[in-house]
């Protein structure tokens, strides 16, 4: 598990290995973006993230997972478009949405499951 920092916000990489334990044992509702080096998309949701946990770092984690080094995990939720987030509550996915968007709009999208 690598956590990168800026500040007061971090958002974690998570991979197949620790996907349980970091996503799927959470005790907070867990945001995961599958994500590729490869996708602008993707890049450009990285500060969305980052201002995402220092907003609502204390209701919601917010999670990365590389979908060509964690194939398993891409498989599993059936993951064919980057970038994808999915929203995990008692190891359960609750939530799905594909695509970049603003950080109002995640928000809103966010409000009924955090």
């Amino acid at each position: 598990m690598v956590t990168r920092a800026t500040g007061l916000t971090t958002v974690t990489d998570v991979t197949d290995a620790d996907f349980e334990a970091e996503v799927l044992g959470a005790e907070l509702p867990v945001l995961v973006e599958f994500t590729a080096d490869w996708c602008p998309p993707c890049r450009q949701m990285g500060p969305v993230l980052k201002a995402l946990v220092a907003e609502e770092g204390d209701r919601l984690k917010v999670v990365q997972l590389d979908v060509d080094s964690n194939p398993a995990t891409t498989n599993a939720y059936k993951v064919l478009s980057m970038p994808t987030f999915m929203v995990f509550r008692g190891g359960e996915p609750v939530k799905a949405m594909v695509g970049a968007r603003a950080k109002r709009k995640l928000l809103e999208e966010l409000a009924d499951v955090i």
